[in-house]
């Protein structure tokens, strides 16, 4: 049974700092494109940041380009989301996600991914 389980979110001012992660369990990690997304109350779920199998390439959104960096860990199966210079409009729930077909390239659709954790809680205050 696959699992990815989120953990580092909280409550942050403005200009802080967070780092999530996500270990994954069950799913042959090393060989799949990871990505984290989020979604703000009443927004759809939108992509943050994605890191491909091997850990050489990686993506952002424009909205956190130079303020997040994506990182992967495969000997621990670990993702990990650092979040520098966060902002009130980064609050939502944050969620990692593996890519359904392994080898994948960078992907930034929620359709492109087939196993999802249950999320993280991120808010930033002003």
């Amino acid at each position: 049974q696959v699992q990815l389980v989120e953990s580092g979110g909280g409550l942050v001012q403005a200009g802080g700092s967070l780092r999530l992660s996500c270990a994954a369990s069950g799913h042959p990690f090393s060989s799949y494109t990871m990505g984290w997304f989020r979604q703000a109350p009443g927004k759809e779920r939108e992509f943050v940041a994605a890191i491909t199998w091997g850990g050489g390439r990686t993506r952002y959104s424009d909205s956190v380009k130079g303020r997040f960096t994506i990182s992967r860990d495969n000997a621990k199966k670990e993702v990990s989301l650092q979040m520098n210079s966060l902002k009130p409009e980064d609050t939502a729930v944050y969620y990692c996600a593996a890519a359904k077909l392994a080898f994948s390239g960078l992907l930034t659709t929620t359709n492109d991914y087939g196993y999802w954790g249950q999320g993280t809680q991120v808010t930033v205050s002003s």
